[in-house]
Formats: C-alpha cells, structure tokens, sequence
C-alpha cells in the first residue's frame, strides 16, 4: 500500500468512476486528471487508472511512459498486481497506474483472455481499499479495454463539448453502457454528464448545454468547465490546472465540480 498522503476522515465506500466518451478530443482526460487532483485536494485518496494507449493522463500528471517498471499493459495482460504499477503523482493524494503504447495491443491480447471483460476489476478489487476514490480514464472507442472499465465501474462520467455534434455517438455509449449493465455489471449507471469546452462568446454553446439538460435532467453536472488555453497547456507541463495555475477558470470550476461530485 502506498502510504503518501492522508486517507480521507469519513469511511465512505470506494467509488470507481469510469470517465467515457468514443469521441476523441472531448475533454475526457482533461476532465480525469483535473477532477482527480481536486477531489485529491480536498483530501480525498485518489487513484487515476490510465486505459488509453495514448497515456496522456499520465505524462499529463509527469510520468514518463519510457521509464515504466509496469504499466496497465502488464497488469490486464501478465497478472502483474496493480499495486506493483502504481505511481505517486506530485500532487498529494493522487495515484497513477500508468498506460503506455503497449496497451494499444492489449484490445487485441484480450480477445482470447479468460474472463476477459473482469481483468480490469479484479485487479482494481485487489486495492480498492486503499482509495476513496478510482477514476478510469477511457480510449476513445467502444473495445475490450472501454469493457474492462464498464463492468469494474459503479458509474460512468461523461464528458460532452459544448460544440455542433456534441451528441453524436452519445447514443452509441449510452447502448454499450446498457450492454454491460444487463450482461456484465448489475450495478453500473451514468452517475454524471459533465459540460467541458463551455465558450460562453458562442450562441452555439449554450443551446447545446440546455440540449443537454433538456435530455438528461439532474445528471447533467452544474458546474460547466470554460474552454480557456491555460487548461489546454497544463498538461505539457506534467501539472493538473489546479497546480499549473490554480486561480485560473479552469482550476476553479474542477474545484466546484469536485465538491459537486465528490462532496
């Protein structure tokens, strides 16, 4: 167990949240790794569990892929614990278990897998103790590893630009998320839909933000993240906003949203 940090005083049950969207480019890393510094931030034991072969989560949060003892390629593909792939990122609390480009063969190792769909639980089940709370950061796609996060989640995230075809593919995600749930994971719902890339000069944005609300109520998050350059550029410097500028607008919607969502 990784001891940095302080647990959480209330004993609330674990939370896993598997942060989903197929569309790339829709602020679904940004939205993981900001969230998770925030609700780290208020003191909450965060783990980020990176499923993208693109990393980003990770070397948005100053882990070099290169430099990998173990990565979540080995945990869902060679039986490596999941502890033994954990990182501490530099913000207090906040854990990685990092991805690198191995895990984009992982889609395609897995097909044969025993009980492949639960490789991902399994491993998370054998730490969850130590957290209050999991986010799992998606690829962009409906495979096996999106599968993997769905049936170990208790709640799906997702993220949606406030831009023209915001709700394409939605459709799609809210099928597979069904999928898993009916065959998979009882347990799994869309706890919240989150407002990402919110231009407030645009007439556009918030015909799509009320679209949102109108179709989807109460779990369409109050707190909207702007779209400002300083959230695009803090992950080139391995930093969460809430480090890389923390009085910036960005920084302080995260912070709203965690309270909203992790109290």
């Amino acid at each position: 167990m990784h001891d940095t940090g302080e647990a959480s005083m209330e004993a609330t049950e674990p939370r896993v949240i598997a942060v989903a969207n197929q569309k790339g480019g829709v602020g679904k890393t940004t939205t993981t790794v900001n969230l998770a510094a925030a609700a780290a931030e208020l003191g909450k034991r965060v783990l980020i569990v990176d499923l993208d072969p693109q990393g980003n989560a990770s070397t948005g949060l100053g882990i070099n892929p290169r430099s990998l003892e173990a990565s979540m390629y080995d945990v869902l593909l060679h039986d490596v614990p999941l502890d033994d792939a954990i990182e501490a990122a530099a913000v207090r609390n906040l854990f990685v278990a990092p991805a690198n480009l191995d895990l984009a063969g992982a889609e395609i190792e897995l097909v044969p897998a025993f009980s492949r769909e639960m490789r991902l639980k399994q491993a998370i089940q054998s730490v969850i103790d130590d957290y209050d709370l999991v986010f799992i950061d998606c690829p962009p796609s409906l495979g096996l590893l999106t599968v993997n996060a769905l049936t170990a989640a208790d709640e799906v995230m997702v993220p949606i630009q406030c831009e023209y075809y915001a709700l394409e593919g939605l459709g799609q995600l809210l099928r597979n998320i069904d999928l898993v749930k009916r065959n998979l994971n009882a347990e799994l719902e869309v706890g919240h839909i989150v407002l990402v890339m919110f231009d407030a000069r645009t007439k556009l944005a918030g015909q799509v933000a009320s679209e949102v609300r109108e179709h989807f109520g109460d779990t369409v998050c109050r707190t909207v993240i702007p779209r400002t350059v300083r959230l695009s550029e803090a992950p080139s410097f391995g930093q969460p906003i809430t480090v890389f500028d923390p009085v910036s607008r960005g920084a302080i919607a995260y912070r709203e949203l965690a309270k909203e969502v992790v109290g």
